[in-house]
C-alpha cells in the first residue's frame, strides 16, 4: 500500500492557502497523515502535527487542532450560553467534531443538545482521531442529526433557547458589517465579539451574538461557567471590546485602515485623473491567468478577458481587480473588430492561426497588439500597415519564443562588445512533468493541446551544423534526437525544432558555424514517438474505415496492416514495422503501446475520423496532470565563444523553473508573465516604434529582461 499523500502537504509541511484570505498562509509541520477521504460534501484530511497534535482539515482549511481548539470551542459556546439566564434546549448547527457540544454540556441548566451536521464523515472521523472533543456526542443529553442544519432549523422554529452556528464561513471586516446590519434587522440586540486562536487566519476569529431581548447587554455574563481553560467572566467582557479600526468601521462606517500597495496606487490614479488604459485579452488557456494578473497590477489598466465560452472568461477574471469576462467568437469578424476598437491594446493568446486576423483588426482600429507566437509570414506582411496605423505589434514574448530571445541577445551583445565571436549557438527548451510525476511510457504530460504537441513532432526542421545546413523531414525528426547533457539530475534527449537558420541573421551572429534551436524531452520519448509515427498513429488524414464499433486492437490491425487483431499477431507486426534495435527496447515500447490500450478489446470512440485525433483523445485521459502534480521548464543556451586572443570558452544561460502544486504551472508563468510585461511596456510607451516586432534587439530585450528578473524568472549564467 502506497503512503498517504495530500496536495496541501508538501515537503512535510501542511499549507493552508485559500482565496478566502489571499496573500497569507498557515503552515504546520506534519509528522504523518492519519486520514484522507472525499466525503459527499468536502475533502477531509486528518494529520498528526509536530506541535499542535492531531489536526482536522476540511477543504484545505484548518477546523481544529488538539492544542488550541479549546479557545474557539469555549468562546463560541459560552458567550451565548452565559448570556442566557436559563438555557435548556440548545441547537448546534455544524460542529461535527463535537467540541461545541462538549462545552454546551458544562452548563447544568441544559437538558438537551441537538447537533446537526450535514457531513457524517466529520462526525465519524472526529470520533476516531479527536475523541477528547467528540466523546460527549454519545451523552444521553445529546441527539445527533445528520442533514441540512438550516432545513432542520426551519422545521423546528421556536424550539430552542440558544442556537449556535459553528460554520467555517470567512468573516472579513466588510462582511462583518453587512452581517451585523442584517442581524440587527432580525434581533433586538446584535453584538460582535472575538477571540484568539493561533491556527485560524490572523490568529483570531469573531462571533456575532444576538438576543431577542431588547436592551440586553451581551457583554455582561448572566451566569458563571466553570471548568474552562480559556473562558472566564473577564474574558467574556473583553471579547466585546474592539480595536479602534473595527469599532470605527462597524459602528461609524469609517475605514481608518492603512492604504498601501495596489490600493494606494489606485487612489493615486484616481486623484491624478490618470487615463484608464483598456486591454482586451483573447483566450482563456492556462497561460492567460499569469498574464492577466500582471496586467491588472497597474490600477490604470482595465482588462477584458474574452473567449468563446462566457463561463471560462468570467472564471479567469474572478478575483482580479479591474477585470471582466465576456463571450467573443473571433471567427465573427464584426464582433472581433468592435471589441478590439473599444480598447487601447489587444493581447492574442488564441491559436497562432488567428493572429493575423487579430492584427488586422488592431490595424483597422489603430490599437496596439501583443502575441507570444512566432511572427508568421502572414503577420510579417502586415508590418507596413502597422507602421501606417502607428501601432506596435509585439510578438514572440513568451517562453520559447520569448525568454530565450532575451538572454540570447544579452550574451551575444556582451561577447561582441568584448571582441569575441559566437562559434556555436545551441538553445534547447522543454516543458515536462517533474521526474516524480513522469511515470508513464513517454515521460510526458499534456499542459496544452495534445494535438498541437503531437503535430509539432511532425514539423520539418533545419539548422546549421559546422557551416552546413541540415534539413530534416518531419517523419525523420525523432530519429535525429540525441542525448543532451544539462545536469546530471536529468536524462534529456534533444532534437531540432523548426527552422533555426534565420536566427543566424536575427541574432546577428554571421560568424556562427553551428546554430540550432530545439526541444528537450526525457530519455525514451523520441523512440516512442518514432514508433507511433511508423505505425501510422500520427496520421491526420481521414480514414473511411475508422467507425464506431471497432475495438482498439481492430483499429491497430487496420492501421498497421496486420492479418488479425490478436495481441500476438499485432506485436509481431509492430516488431517487423519498427525494427527495434534490441529486445529491451522492443519490450519497453510494446509495453507502452499496451499501456495506451492499442492492443485492447475496448471499444474505440473515433475523433474527427482520423488516427491522430483518436489517439489524442486517449492520451488526454492517460497523460493529464493530476491534482498536486508539478511541471518543469528547462531552458538552456550554450555559447561556444572564440575570444580575440584565440582562446575558447563555453558560456551557458539556464532556466530551471518548477510549477506550484497549488498555484501556476511553470509553463503558465514563463509564458504569461513575459507577455504581461511586454504589454505594460507598450502601454507605458517604452516600446513605441510602430511595426511588427520580435525581441531581437537590445532596445526591446533589456527592459523586458530587467522586469522579468524582478519576478524571479531570470536565467542563471555560467562559464563552463
Amino acid at each position: 500500500m502506497s503512503p498517504l499523500a495530500h496536495p496541501s502537504i508538501q515537503d512535510g509541511w501542511f499549507r493552508e492557502i485559500s482565496s478566502q484570505w489571499p496573500g497569507q498562509a498557515m503552515t504546520l509541520k506534519v509528522n504523518k497523515i492519519l486520514h484522507i477521504e472525499k466525503s459527499l460534501y468536502q475533502d477531509v484530511l486528518v494529520f498528526e502535527s509536530e506541535t499542535f497534535g492531531n489536526v482536522l482539515v476540511l477543504d484545505g482549511v484548518i477546523q481544529c487542532t488538539e492544542r488550541d481548539e479549546f479557545s474557539y470551542q469555549e468562546m463560541i459556546a459560552h458567550l451565548p450560553l452565559a448570556s442566557h439566564p436559563n438555557p435548556k434546549k440548545v441547537l448546534v448547527i455544524g460542529g461535527g467534531d463535537g467540541g461545541v457540544v462538549r462545552e454546551v454540556l458544562k452548563h447544568d441548566t441544559v437538558e438537551e443538545v441537538v447537533l446537526c451536521d450535514i457531513d457524517e464523515a466529520v462526525i465519524r472521523v472526529s470520533k476516531k482521531y479527536l475523541p477528547h472533543m467528540s466523546a460527549l456526542l454519545d451523552s444521553p443529553r445529546v441527539k445527533v442529526f445528520v442533514g441540512d442544519g438550516f432545513k432542520f432549523l426551519a422545521e423546528n422554529e421556536a424550539t430552542y433557547d440558544v442556537i449556535i452556528t459553528d460554520s467555517s464561513d470567512p468573516l472579513h471586516i466588510s462582511l462583518i458589517a453587512n452581517l451585523l446590519q442584517s442581524t440587527r434587522d432580525l434581533f433586538a440586540v446584535s453584538q460582535y465579539a472575538f477571540t484568539t486562536i493561533p491556527t485560524y487566519p490572523s490568529g483570531q476569529i469573531g462571533f456575532l451574538v444576538c438576543s431577542k431581548e431588547p436592551g440586553r447587554d451581551l457583554s455582561v455574563p448572566a451566569r458563571r461557567v466553570t471548568n474552562t481553560r480559556y473562558y472566564n467572566e473577564n474574558v467574556h467582557r473583553a471579547a466585546f471590546v474592539l480595536p479602534q479600526f473595527a469599532q470605527s468601521f462597524l459602528e461609524e462606517g469609517k475605514d481608518i485602515l492603512p492604504v498601501f500597495g495596489r490600493a494606494a496606487a489606485a487612489a493615486k490614479v484616481a486623484a491624478e485623473g490618470k487615463k484608464i488604459r483598456k486591454v482586451l485579452l483573447l483566450g482563456s488557456g492556462f497561460v492567460a491567468r499569469p498574464c492577466a494578473k500582471y496586467v491588472v497590477r497597474d490600477p490604470s489598466n482595465k482588462l477584458t478577458i474574452a473567449c468563446r465560452t462566457l463561463q471560462r472568461a468570467q472564471a479567469l477574471a474572478e478575483g482580479l481587480s479591474n477585470a471582466q469576462g465576456i463571450s467573443l467568437d473571433v471567427n465573427n469578424t464584426n464582433d472581433l473588430e468592435a471589441q478590439v476598437a473599444a480598447r487601447d491594446l489587444v493581447i492574442s493568446l488564441i491559436p497562432y492561426t488567428y493572429h493575423a486576423t487579430v492584427i488586422k483588426a488592431a490595424i483597422k482600429a489603430k490599437v496596439h497588439a501583443v502575441t507570444t507566437s512566432y511572427v508568421s509570414p502572414a503577420m510579417r506582411e502586415l508590418d507596413e500597415e502597422a507602421k501606417r496605423a502607428d501601432i506596435v505589434v509585439m510578438n514572440e514574448i513568451g517562453l520559447d519564443p520569448g525568454i530565450d530571445h532575451l538572454y540570447a541577445i544579452k550574451t551575444i551583445d556582451e561577447v561582441h562588445a568584448k571582441g569575441g565571436k559566437i562559434k556555436q549557438f545551441l538553445s534547447y527548451c522543454g516543458g515536462l512533468p517533474v521526474p516524480e510525476c513522469s511515470g508513464n511510457p513517454l515521460g510526458y504530460k499534456f499542459s496544452w493541446s495534445s494535438r498541437g504537441v503531437l503535430l509539432a513532432l511532425l514539423n520539418s526542421a533545419a539548422y546549421l551544423s559546422e557551416g552546413k545546413q541540415l534539413d530534416i523531414s518531419g517523419n525523420e525528426l525523432m530519429g535525429y534526437a540525441k542525448p543532451y547533457f544539462i545536469s546530471p539530475a536529468f536524462a534529456f534527449m534533444a532534437y531540432p525544432n523548426c527552422n533555426s537558420m534565420p536566427f543566424r541573421e536575427w541574432y546577428n551572429i554571421p560568424e556562427a558555424e553551428t546554430v540550432v534551436r530545439g526541444t528537450l524531452r526525457y530519455q525514451g520519448f523520441p523512440e516512442f514517438i518514432k514508433a507511433l509515427v511508423e505505425l501510422g498513429w500520427l496520421d491526420a488524414s481521414e480514414k473511411d474505415w475508422l467507425k464506431e464499433g471497432l475495438t482498439w486492437a481492430q483499429v491497430m490491425q487496420q492501421a498497421i496492416g496486420a492479418n488479425d487483431a490478436t495481441e500476438s499477431t499485432l506485436v509481431a507486426h509492430v516488431k517487423s514495422v519498427c525494427k527495434f534495435p534490441n529486445n529491451a527496447e522492443a519490450t519497453r515500447i510494446i509495453s507502452g503501446l499496451r499501456w495506451i490500450g492499442l492492443f485492447s478489446s475496448e471499444a474505440v470512440k473515433p475523433r474527427a475520423g482520423n488516427l491522430l485525433d483518436t489517439l489524442c483523445a486517449q492520451l488526454e485521459t492517460l497523460m493529464k496532470y493530476e491534482q498536486g502534480e508539478r511541471d518543469l521548464v528547462m531552458l538552456q543556451h550554450k555559447f561556444v565563444v572564440e575570444w580575440a586572443d584565440g582562446s575558447e570558452q563555453t558560456l551557458t544561460s539556464t532556466l530551471e523553473q518548477y510549477g506550484s502544486p497549488s498555484g501556476h504551472s511553470a509553463m503558465a508563468l514563463t509564458v504569461g508573465v513575459p507577455c504581461g510585461i511586454a504589454t505594460q511596456l507598450v502601454l507605458d510607451g517604452i516600446f513605441k516604434t510602430p511595426g511588427v516586432h520580435a525581441p531581437y534587439t537590445k532596445e526591446i530585450c533589456d527592459p523586458i529582461r530587467e522586469l522579468l528578473e524582478s519576478e524571479g524568472l531570470g536565467l542563471v549564467e555560467r562559464v563552463l
